[in-house]
């Protein structure tokens, strides 16, 4: 599976956490982010990420052209709810993801199902849309 991971300034330790905490179950996937969140969970989890520009540079927009053709299974955007940040870049996510049927996350709580469900195989059919080969 192909995996994109981001979070607002305010969630960014939350999302090392998390990486950490489910390392195991991440390691056997693609990952991809934000070049400042990649460095963290890397730097943190030793994980292998993608890493595309940074959240002001265009890093969200790169993410959101993968999803939108359909490369992207599976996406983790912890977002802040201090409304410091833009809301932007997380609509324009969630709303090509509601488009291409790509299972997305926007807390905690919806992570942490989105990731046992990955354990568990629940979005093998991914796989059928999305082939690797």
């Amino acid at each position: 599976m192909n995996i994109a991971l981001l979070a607002h300034d305010e969630k960014k330790e939350l999302m090392v956490q998390f990486c950490i905490a489910y390392c195991g179950i991440l390691a056997g996937h693609s990952l991809c982010s934000t070049s400042n969140m990649g460095t963290l969970i890397a730097e943190a989890t030793g994980l292998n990420l993608k890493m595309y520009l940074n959240s002001a540079q265009g890093g969200s927009q790169q993410i959101g052209a993968r999803i939108a053709y359909d490369e992207i299974d599976l996406v983790i955007f912890l977002c802040g709810a201090s409304g410091n940040e833009s809301c932007d870049d997380v609509n324009e996510i969630a709303r090509l993801c509601d488009r291409s049927t790509i299972p997305f996350a926007s807390n905690i709580a919806t992570a942490e199902v989105l990731i046992q469900g990955l354990k568990r195989g629940d979005f093998d059919w991914r796989d059928i849309i999305n082939p690797k080969n």
